[in-house]
């Protein structure tokens, strides 16, 4: 029986009790062991303390979150959301990206985790998508209906080829977007409002896809969901193999 591959998943600092604990939601683990044949492991909060893991791991899902990356850490001084903030997972997940792609280690990005690559590598993010003109609101909805499909993306490149299909609906849960797309990140998913849904690291020496949707959600679901988890997890076995890339 093949060993599984070892994934780590960033964990957001969370006040409970009046305690600080690590945490992140339980579904982004069970899709990585449910589509990836993957063993995930939380990669605390605890800055560049952390980068020693990538010695460890096979692959980073860099995952959603209820909050933003801080705007001062993509050269804006105005905060809109100054209550949405987790300067802990910052200052971890922004240097584990640079060192993840430095080494060639596969990595997803979901929801923050798009928009934490973008700024990792240079790009700005609109902090209120919804307040742009000519924009949709990409918010969640309320309750059960939070994962509903909400609207179509278009998609191309290596991330239509993974999925199968040039266009698919999506959830949406997120506030904040990509403003200016980082030096080398290429589009690869785009919702009708021109917001950019998913990118691709053109340089990469290994898979390194983020998406703005959330397809950790019901994963096995959605041909579309799993085909992006089975590439992830395939890309992984190869990195896990000898750091070739996978076909």
């Amino acid at each position: 029986m093949p060993k599984p591959n070892i994934i780590g998943i960033p964990a957001c600092t969370k006040l409970v009790a009046g305690y600080i604990q690590h945490a992140t939601p339980a579904r982004y683990g069970a899709a990585l062991m449910d589509a990836s044949g993957a063993i995930p492991i939380l990669i605390p909060p605890e800055g560049d303390a952390m980068l020693p893991l990538l010695d460890v791991v096979d692959g980073i899902m860099f995952n959603g979150s209820p909050s933003n990356v801080m705007p001062t850490r993509y050269g804006v001084d105005f905060d809109a959301t100054p209550e949405f903030h987790d300067p802990e997972r910052d200052a971890t997940t922004l240097p584990l990206i640079q060192a993840a792609l430095d080494r060639g280690i596969p990595i997803l990005g979901i929801c923050r985790g798009m928009q934490e690559l973008n700024v990792a590598l240079g790009g700005t993010l609109f902090q209120e998508v919804h307040n742009i003109p000519g924009r949709m609101d990409h918010r969640a909805g309320e309750g059960e209906r939070r994962f509903e499909l909400k609207h179509s993306v278009t998609l191309s490149g290596e991330l239509a080829h993974i999925s199968g299909a040039t266009e698919i609906q999506v959830n949406s849960l997120h506030g904040q977007a990509i403003d200016q797309l980082a030096p080398g990140l290429v589009v690869e998913a785009v919702a009708p409002d021109g917001t950019i849904e998913a990118v691709r690291v053109e340089a990469a020496k290994n898979f390194a896809i983020a998406v703005q949707w959330h397809p950790e959600w019901e994963v096995t679901h959605y041909p579309d969901r799993q085909r992006l988890f089975n590439a992830f997890g395939a890309a992984c076995s190869a990195y896990a193999r000898g750091g070739k890339k996978a076909a």
